[in-house]
């Protein structure tokens, strides 16, 4: 073999050179081409999060009852707080991976891999949750899913083929997604349209709300916490910022109509709904906790598929035309959500690994497929016993505290690359409403939205035995597997590696 030969061999096999030259006639083609716009990214990126609102809205009124438009709204604001933090750090830092590449650039090898770990922890349960909301919905056709274990049963099922389907390559096309997210938000938007003629009711939404009692000021904050899960999807644009032209423009407005489009239509929506099923006294038959005297139909009886309840809800003959409609759109955004949850998993897996913060066998490549089969099926497996208990309130709070924790370390990580910032690294991008702190510009949206996440994450992990344990367990396992990989290869803690890529 020829000294360029041997070379250009170590290249492909990840190692570095110190021709620099070579370097890069050979990475070239591993670099993703820029040509995503802001419709693009915003599309996908609602796409996402626009999906939420399926499930969230049941779990969020089982604890603010009538003040759950309010909860929805307070906790927008911290989505708005965290989505300008992941717009200026995904300027700074426009490469896949998302907060646990601003935790690298931040502070270090160590909390980036506690960020990411976190992170990945959202993106399985956002396959178990989606895939059991989607069984709710479908239960429109097929009334046997209604039953607790049939939903849990399909939920499986559908996971188990949707990590059969990554395995082999077939995932579905982007504009397909593109185009479900803008027929959904076409659909949600006539949803509060027609429900704003026929349903609401503003008396009604004032007068039900009684404060210490429905609900009490802790299940209003306890519902405010819950409705982050209504803001899922917020690192979906920032890991597809390697593929948006002109980031430093692009990305921001992407964000910027994400923000009006979602706070809109979730307040629209949560309005309407509360409208439809007002707050009423316990019933036997909604067993409700101890010291519980009111409810509403929206956390009993649609807690699994709040927009169906809002569709049933409508005089006829829009009740019949939407139902099928709604059903259908619902659990075919959810099962996109579910899958964008392996996707997004096994990428985030993949840049993790590049980093070597992951042992290389969980990204290792499928001979034939050419996919990440062993990342696929782990991170499907996960979700499968998360689901099993077959409670969507468990499956939330294990969400947000996933979430929550790659949001705080986003927060914490965008102030700690402003002290660190010189004016050769500063941000084509750059958030507004700073003060002064040795001699840089620190964001006060970051300050103020990375505690309100930090809070949220306590609450969680302190108050909810599901989310505490299996939330814990989960970076405790990261931890010990991180150390022990990082020590074999004698690789720093905190020290970062140099990004290499094999191909296969």
């Amino acid at each position: 073999m020829s000294e360029s030969g041997g070379e250009k061999q170590k290249v492909l096999a990840g190692g570095l050179l110190g021709d620099k030259r070579v370097v890069r006639r050979i990475s070239r083609p591993l670099r993703l081409r820029r040509t995503l716009g802001v419709p693009s990214l915003f599309s996908t990126g609602y796409g996402n999060v626009g999906s939420s609102i399926y499930y969230a809205l049941g779990v969020t009124a089982s604890f603010a009852l009538g003040a759950t438009p309010l909860a929805l709204t307070l906790a927008g604001a911290f989505f708005v707080l965290t989505v300008l933090t992941y717009a200026e750090a995904t300027v700074a830092v426009p490469e896949a991976g998302g907060a646990s590449n601003f935790a690298r650039q931040g502070f270090n090898e160590f909390v980036s891999f506690i960020t990411g770990w976190g992170t990945l922890l959202s993106y399985t349960v956002t396959i178990s949750i989606s895939s059991f909301s989607a069984a709710a919905y479908l239960s429109v056709f097929f009334p046997v899913l209604q039953s607790s274990q049939a939903d849990v049963v399909f939920s499986v099922v559908t996971i188990l083929l949707l990590m059969v389907l990554n395995i082999v390559g077939v995932n579905e096309a982007a504009i397909f997604s593109v185009l479900f997210a803008v027929i959904d938000l076409i659909t949600e938007v006539l949803l509060v349209v027609v429900g704003s003629i026929f349903l609401v009711n503003v008396p009604l939404l004032i007068h039900q709300i009684h404060w210490g009692t429905a609900p009490t000021l802790g299940n209003f904050f306890h519902g405010s916490a819950f409705a982050m899960v209504a803001y899922t999807g917020i690192e979906t644009i920032s890991n597809m910022s390697e593929e948006a032209a002109t980031p430093s423009k692009t990305v921001p407005r992407a964000y910027g109509f994400l923000i009006i489009a979602v706070l809109v239509l979730f307040a629209g929506i949560s309005i309407v709904a509360l409208s439809a099923m007002p707050v009423r006294p316990c019933l036997p038959s909604d067993h409700c906790a101890a010291g519980v005297h009111f409810t509403t139909d929206l956390a009993t009886k649609y807690r699994n598929d709040p927009v169906a309840g809002i569709v049933k809800a409508l005089p006829h003959p829009y009740s019949d035309i939407m139902l099928p409609l709604v059903a259908i759109l619902a659990s075919s955004i959810l099962l996109i959500g579910a899958n964008a949850g392996v996707l997004g998993a096994s990428r985030l897996s993949f840049s993790m690994g590049s980093y070597r913060q992951v042992p290389k066998f969980l990204n290792r490549v499928h001979k034939r497929f050419k996919t990440p089969y062993v990342a696929v099926s782990f991170f499907c497996g996960m979700a499968i016993l998360i689901v099993l208990p077959g409670d969507i309130i468990q499956l939330t709070a294990l969400y947000i505290f996933g979430s929550t924790l790659g949001f705080t370390m986003a927060h914490a990580s965008l102030i700690a690359m402003r002290l660190k910032e010189t004016p050769e690294t500063r941000s084509g991008f750059r958030l507004g409403l700073n003060i002064p702190f040795r001699g840089k510009q620190i964001p006060i949206t970051a300050v103020i939205g990375g505690l309100g996440t930090l809070i949220v994450f306590l609450l969680i992990a302190l108050t909810d035995m599901f989310g505490r344990y299996v939330g814990f367990s989960w970076l405790l396992i990261g931890v010990i597997v991180f150390v022990v990989y990082r020590k074999r290869n004698n690789l720093s803690l905190v020290e970062s590696s140099e990004r290499r890529f094999e191909m296969r």
